[in-house]
């Protein structure tokens, strides 16, 4: 894919010094020289000017020849966090949904191509899937992402589908732009998502747009299920209106909406 046309303001190393904060996930916590300098298409010159830079600031530990991040990059978050009110105002409604419903929720938001965890309560199990605030996923496989990518203007949904690879994730993942904006129309005409191991074998879920006091779509709260206690009939059945509950108490809490986008119920939603 070739390199986009940056502006004249665009710093190239501090884009450089956040991939090379990004190369550390949950599969990759520690990570040599080399491995950031292959996953960040660096010199290994350049990868350790940034890595040590990341030390001096107090981001990155060295231990020897390996690197892996501190606490403190947890700053980078809450300021996001803390000036966005929409997850403190969401956690009580998603708690609510839980116990109503047994199964965990999240909130998540748009950001780029993929949809970002900004609040989770997780269903009281011993084993529960490893999500987390933060976690990514790529919007167009998620239930949450297709609620938000279905509600963009269509200019806005175009570019975005132009540019993202659409890679079978399993065999029932969507892989076709032209079945993937139909699909989108119908979510857009239903005012819900529901993806059904697209993005993980035996993983169900389903989603709801959350709208602003202008009535933009700007997050989504989703329920996933493993298929050996949902069929889709019974998501559809018993989860979807505790779902829709939940969204509608989220929106109420955030104020009245004006703007022509929000719909009082599933079906009802119009792109601008």
């Amino acid at each position: 894919m070739p390199e986009p046309v940056r502006a004249a303001h665009f710093v190239r190393s501090f884009e450089r010094g956040l991939a090379v904060i990004r190369a550390f996930d949950a599969e990759h916590r520690v990570r040599t020289l080399s491995e950031v300098a292959r996953t960040c298409d660096l010199t290994r010159a350049a990868a350790r000017r940034l890595l040590l830079t990341l030390v001096d600031l107090g981001y990155v530990h060295q231990d020897g020849r390996t690197f892996r991040l501190t606490p403190r990059v947890l700053e980078l978050g809450y300021s996001y966090l803390s000036s966005f009110s929409l997850p403190q105002i969401a956690e009580p409604h998603l708690e609510q949904l839980v116990e109503r419903t047994g199964e965990s929720s999240s909130l998540c938001v748009l950001d780029g191509d993929d949809v970002v965890y900004v609040a989770r309560v997780p269903a009281r199990r011993i084993m529960t899937a490893a999500i987390t605030v933060g976690t990514r996923f790529p919007a167009h496989v998620t239930s949450v992402g297709r609620v938000i990518l279905a509600h963009l203007p269509d200019e806005e949904l175009e570019l975005r589908l132009a540019r993202v690879e659409l890679r079978p994730l399993t065999a029932r993942t969507i892989v076709s732009a032209k079945a993937l904006r139909a699909e989108l129309d119908r979510v857009r005409r239903q005012g819900y998502a529901l993806v059904d191991q697209e993005l993980e074998e035996g993983l169900r879920s389903i989603a709801a747009p959350v709208r602003d006091r202008g009535g933009e779509v700007v997050a989504a709260v989703n329920i996933p299920v493993h298929v050996s206690r949902n069929s889709l009939a019974s998501v559809r059945r018993d989860l979807l209106p505790h779902l829709l509950e939940a969204v509608a108490g989220i929106e109420t809490d955030l104020g009245p909406a004006t703007g022509r986008g929000r719909a009082a119920s599933p079906g009802t939603g119009t792109r601008r």
